[in-house]
């Protein structure tokens, strides 16, 4: 707010220091940007916001990242660290009417020369029609936005409102960065009742939750144990920690392509991982075994045509044993194709088969591989001079089946690995007698492909 001489005034002092009796992750709030632990690459002197800072000047921007990461710490901490007013609400708790009110404060502030970061927690929650809500007051400057999200922007959040916003990354906290935070709480409560094992376990158990792990230590801290717990103790002492996986959203897709990758680079160990990191978080095993069915016609086709076998059948048995017994037959069937040969030839002929079937749809095959149940068709050609082809040499008769109107094609090319390559040694036989059968036929194909 501007002082009686025109010039900036620093805001006023908010009161961010935490009562006595506050959550143990709140007394250790951080209160500078320095303070921020794990998030160097963005804070730090080289960092976007630590440039941004340095300069004086916030843009606009969306902090993404997991829980307990640092989002609503460093939002707070960059409005006092460029004399802003700093206005919190939550995309769960707010609607229209909080918007409203808070776009006419954030004008009246700015006609007095005080700037508004105005922080939307949960931003993703907004509708499209919310969201777009903050497009003018954005472009005027009205408020600077600092949205936090744990949803993948590109698939939360409107185009519009993206290209309005920097999107800045937090990562999940590392070992080192679990420690730190660990350490400063036992700086102001004392030692935790922990063996160094234990310890080591609950940094583990944290899975980059900073929030998550004050959390236990504060728990440890409440029940005023007389003897350290040892990881047996602590792991029956403290809830398990439910894994962070969304089956509709972005760690729902993360897992599955992540999967998918790992059965394609014919790596069954991390396969299994991933898979696990699925099914341990609740995903529905049917889906898993579906995304497998898939895989199996889609990657490795019949480079090995015994892995569709095994994928369903890991289905029946998973229908008919169910949990947990049946997720062995799931596990079979997930190294069973990370181990399988691969080719994606057939899925490769697919789409090339299709795009010319739409293309040439109306083409009519030729009259002498057409059926004739009426005397008018066989009239007219129907079956003509059609060659059955066991009564041909060698049980093939390399007759063209292609319409008049159209070359023959090449879609489907085994790879050389597996039983495709068997399979490529019979096309190539077939090929080599319809050469010698029917020239022009061949010869148009090799012609065709090579286009």
């Amino acid at each position: 707010m501007a002082d009686l001489f025109g010039n900036d005034a620093p805001a006023p002092a908010r009161d961010d220091t935490p009562r006595d009796d506050a959550p143990l992750a709140d007394r250790l709030r951080p209160r500078a940007l320095a303070e921020i632990i794990g998030q160097d690459h963005l804070t730090g002197p080289e960092g976007a916001i630590g440039r941004m800072v340095a300069a004086g000047k916030l843009s606009s921007m969306i902090l993404w990242g997991p829980p307990g990461t640092g989002k609503t710490s460093i939002a707070r901490l960059l409005a006092d660290e460029v004399n802003m007013r700093f206005v919190s609400i939550s995309a769960v708790f707010s609607g229209v009417a909080d918007l409203k009110k808070a776009f006419a404060e954030a004008d009246k502030m700015a006609q007095a020369g005080q700037r508004t970061l105005l922080f939307v927690d949960e931003i993703h929650r907004f509708n499209r029609a919310q969201q777009d809500g903050f497009l003018p007051f954005v472009e005027r400057g009205t408020v600077t936005l600092v949205g936090a999200t744990t949803e993948n922007p590109s698939f939360a959040l409107n185009a519009a409102l993206l290209s309005r916003a920097q999107v800045l990354i937090l990562e999940r906290l590392d070992h080192a960065a679990l420690e730190a935070l660990l350490t400063r709480a036992e700086q102001l409560e004392g030692p935790l009742p922990l063996t160094e094992d234990a310890r080591a376990a609950l940094l583990a158990s944290a899975d980059g939750d900073g929030r998550f792990l004050l959390g236990q230590a504060e728990t440890l801290y409440n029940a005023s144990l007389n003897q350290p717990l040892d990881p047996g103790a602590l792991g029956a002492f403290l809830q398990r920690r439910v894994a962070v996986y969304d089956k509709d959203r972005d760690g729902h897709y993360n897992l599955i392509s992540a999967l998918h990758k790992s059965l394609r680079g014919s790596d069954p160990q991390a396969a299994l991982y991933y898979m696990a990191r699925m099914l341990t978080a609740g995903e529905e095993p049917l889906y898993v075994l579906r995304r497998l069915v898939r895989f199996a016609s889609e990657d490795i086709g019949l480079a090995d045509p015994q892995a569709l076998t095994q994928c369903l059948a890991a289905k029946d048995a998973y229908e008919f044993l169910g949990s947990p017994e049946g997720e062995l037959a799931i596990v079979q069937a997930c190294l069973y194709c990370a181990t399988a040969p691969k080719s994606n030839a057939a899925y490769a002929a697919q789409k090339s088969a299709f795009k010319a079937a739409r293309e040439t749809g109306s083409l009519r095959p030729p009259a002498n591989i057409l059926n004739a149940p009426t005397k008018l068709m066989k009239d007219i050609g129907y079956g003509a001079n059609y060659s059955y082809d066991h009564n041909a040499e060698e049980g093939f008769s390399g007759d063209n089946y292609w319409p008049e109107e159209m070359a023959p094609q090449v879609y489907y090319e085994p790879v050389e690995r597996g039983f495709e390559r068997k399979i490529r040694e019979r096309i190539e036989y077939w090929d080599r007698l319809r050469e010698e059968r029917h020239p022009r036929s061949v010869g148009e194909a090799v012609a065709q492909k090579d286009a």
